[in-house]
Formats: C-alpha cells, structure tokens, sequence
C-alpha cells in the first residue's frame, strides 16, 4: 500500500481573523505553498528555502500584498533576496 500525503489546504487569515477569499496556504510534507486564485505564487520547503513563480510573484496588487503576509516581509525585501539569489525564480505552474 502506497503512503498517502498528508496535504491541507487553509484560506489565509486577515489580520482582523477572516478568511481571505481565493487566497490558500497548502501545507504538504515538503513544505507550504502560497496560491492565489488557480495560481501557485510561493513555495516555502521544509529546509527554508523559498521559490517564487517565475511568471506570477509580482501579477497584481492583491497577490503581492497576500505574497508579502505569506513571506512576512515588503516586496522591496523580496525584491532584495531575489537579485541576492536568497530566493529563486522558478515555475511554479
């Protein structure tokens, strides 16, 4: 018999405690992921390494700000720690 992953799936919390439509946090063993409407934004990996999708990281307003609670920092920091190579871009969809 095959293992089955342990895979949940959470809208994120505004800071006033309600849940954010269109806006998840799936947990699976490999990490936490950020998705944004049908779109993979972010990946955190169990060792804390962090990948941002290529082609969606920064696709609007309202992703950045859940992308910005999701990494805890502004998009400047994240800006930083993609040209320092800290994050990596890659494609996530």
């Amino acid at each position: 018999m095959k293992t089955i992953k342990r895979i949940k799936v959470y809208n994120m919390m505004s800071v006033n405690g309600s849940s954010i439509p269109n806006q998840f946090e799936i947990s699976t063993p490999e990490g936490l992921y950020f998705q944004s409407y049908n779109s993979t934004i972010a990946f955190e990996a169990k060792d804390g390494s962090i990948y941002l999708d290529i082609n969606k990281w920064d696709y609007s307003v309202t992703t950045g700000k859940y992308r910005n609670q999701f990494l805890r920092e502004d998009k400047a920091e994240t800006e930083r720690k993609i040209k320092e190579g800290i994050y990596k871009l890659v494609d996530l969809n």
